[in-house]
Parts: C-alpha cells; sequence; structure tokens
C-alpha cells in the first residue's frame, strides 16, 4: 500500500462529486428551457441528465478490509469515477400557457423533467460528499505530516 493511496481516493471523489455538481447546475439552470434539441424537425425540451458513478479498478471494499485485517492479501481501494452522464426517461412536463411560442395547437408546452427540488437534494447530497472526502484528504496529510514528524 502506497503512502498516498488516500490522497489518490479522495482525489477521484472530489473530481466525480464536482462534474456530478456541474451537471445538477446545468440541469437548475435549464429547468425552464423548452427547447433543448430537434428531434424530427420539433423541438423537444431539455431532457435531465444523471450523474452514474463506480469503482476505479481495483480491490472491492470488503477485499481491501480483508486485506487490512491480515485475513487475505489485496491492494487498496482505487477510488471512483464517472461510469457514465445519461439522461432521464422520465416524461416531460405539460404546462397549459396558449401564449408560449412552442405551445401546441391545444395550448400545452412541454417543459423539460427537471425537478428543482430534486435537483437540490442531490445538490445537498453531492455538496456533503466533496466535504466529506476534503475532510478524508486532511486527516491522510494530518497523519502523513505526524509521520513524518517521528523520525526527527
Amino acid at each position: 500500500m502506497k503512502l498516498t493511496n488516500g490522497f489518490d481516493i479522495s482525489s477521484s471523489a472530489l473530481t466525480a462529486q464536482r462534474l456530478r455538481m456541474d451537471v445538477i447546475a446545468s440541469n437548475m439552470a435549464n429547468a425552464d428551457t423548452t427547447r433543448g434539441k430537434l428531434v424530427d424537425g420539433k423541438w423537444v425540451p431539455y431532457t435531465r441528465k444523471i450523474v452514474s458513478m463506480e469503482q476505479k479498478q481495483g480491490a472491492s471494499f470488503s477485499q481491501v478490509l480483508s486485506g487490512a485485517m491480515g485475513t487475505a492479501n489485496a491492494s487498496s481501494g482505487g477510488g471512483v469515477k464517472i461510469s457514465k452522464i445519461s439522461e432521464d426517461s422520465a416524461p416531460f412536463k405539460q404546462v397549459y400557457n396558449p401564449t408560449h411560442p412552442d405551445a401546441d395547437e391545444k395550448g400545452f408546452v412541454l417543459m423539460p423533467n427537471v425537478d428543482p427540488l430534486k435537483e437540490m437534494v442531490d445538490m445537498m447530497s453531492a455538496t456533503r460528499s466533496y466535504e466529506a472526502n476534503v475532510t478524508a484528504l486532511n486527516a491522510a496529510k494530518a497523519m502523513i505530516t505526524k509521520a513524518l514528524e517521528i523520525g526527527k
């Protein structure tokens, strides 16, 4: 196990959570965008994006724990990575607004499938995860600093 594995793991999580916050911010910014992309000659509203994460190649948590306890031989974990950014398959909202330029012949406008409340909860979750990883990074830095002071 390298001395800097904690830095590597926390930095991968910080990068992933930062991208997650960027995608959430994009969703919030486009919550009222009725012209997201052109499909078959018609404008389709912005579609909510979802970030999926997965473990980087390396040992699983249980393998790392068993290795740390001395019951198995395993390398350290590899951190996290973004596996994909996909579009939410939830249906678009229909709002009655006959004066809107994108209203259909019945007066309904298709609005994005972005729920601002859900996005705020996701943003809070990503922020807390980011903060937890900063704390873990600082703890690893403090442990390494104390270990180096032992040799003095």
